[in-house]
């Protein structure tokens, strides 16, 4: 309790940054590691509270793929139903001598081409019901890959920030002191320009015999660069200034406290600025380590080879 007091006194806490002081409202951490919010919403409808169009942009793309892939196989299937059931007479085509299963088939693939409007037309509709049917069956396919062509552009359109983060914060030495580091560093082909950091802490701590949540900016050695082609080291120096500073290891261990990363860089492929975030729970802060280097010259020292698999990678060393 004596710590906190005298953290309240040395550091100013912040007030806007969103998240509420009632840490018995809270539940786990601010902010997942993969970015997102850790929250979940209720009260309204599941149509109302999910924007569908972003859920489609964001998922992985292999969610995607397979979800246009089901949802085609099922279209056709229940279209497939629908003319089976109308009956098979009223698809000139499909023999009625074939067994059922046979019949269900060729409906089935009747059903696809109309779908894509393909239409071969060794299977044709007649009568009013059959023909009304694969009418609007080749209006929503129409409709349904326009959506899918939409959902293919803005995926690969929209802009993303393909950066990746060290897996542990650490406490390393640093200038006859200590210092908070993590870093991160691009994996693809991209060209960030004015990278910019933001970070802040939330702790929980004890006021008045009711336990709330404290919100503290930790200043960077470097909070903006140039151009952000290799690693980046981020650095919090814990000098007298800081809320960390008087924290033991034991204190790492004992004490509930979030890091809330948010950086935001230039992609001049797009032109435009893109962002991320991140977060290292206390838990995920290693005390007494030093990062390994992660890039180093090539062979024929003509360029630099940034070696990602080395992105976590550190030592253990003894600090004060």
């Amino acid at each position: 309790m004596a710590m906190f007091n005298r953290l309240n006194l040395k550091a100013k806490s912040l007030i806007n940054t969103g998240f509420g002081t009632s840490s018995s409202s809270y539940g786990g951490r601010f902010i997942n590691k993969d970015g997102s919010v850790n929250a979940v919403k209720k009260g309204v409808g599941i149509f109302d509270r999910i924007s569908w169009y972003h859920t489609m942009l964001d998922m992985p793309s292999w969610k995607f793929l397979l979800i246009l892939l089901l949802f085609y196989i099922g279209i056709n299937f229940v279209f497939a139903l629908l003319y089976f059931g109308i009956g098979i007479e009223h698809l000139n085509g499909i023999q009625a001598t074939d067994e059922a299963w046979v019949q269900f088939g060729q409906a089935y693939f009747f059903s696809a081409q109309t779908f894509t409007t393909v239409g071969y037309g060794h299977i044709s509709p007649t009568g009013f019901y059959t023909s009304a049917l694969s009418s609007a069956e080749a209006l929503m396919g129409l409709l349904s890959f326009a959506i899918a062509t939409g959902l293919f552009f803005g995926r690969f359109s929209k802009p993303d920030i393909f950066l990746k983060f060290s897996k542990n914060a650490i406490i390393a030495p640093f200038n006859n002191g200590k210092a908070l580091m993590f870093r991160l560093a691009p994996y693809k082909n991209t060209n960030y320009i004015d990278a910019e950091v933001n970070v802040t802490l939330g702790m929980q701590m004890e006021e008045n015999g009711v336990m709330t949540n404290r919100f503290y900016t930790l200043d960077l050695e470097y909070q903006k660069i140039n151009s952000l082609a290799l690693s980046w080291t981020l650095v919090h120096p814990i000098t007298s200034e800081s809320p960390l500073y008087g924290l033991t290891a034991s204190d790492y261990e004992s004490i509930t406290g979030e890091i809330i990363v948010i950086i935001k860089t230039f992609d001049d492929m797009f032109s435009t600025t893109v962002a991320t975030r991140t977060s290292y729970t206390f838990e995920e802060v290693v005390y007494g380590a030093k990062f390994q280097p992660m890039y180093s010259q090539s062979e024929n020292h003509h360029s630099t080879v940034l070696d990602l698999s080395l992105l976590n990678t550190f030592d253990r060393v003894v600090i004060d």
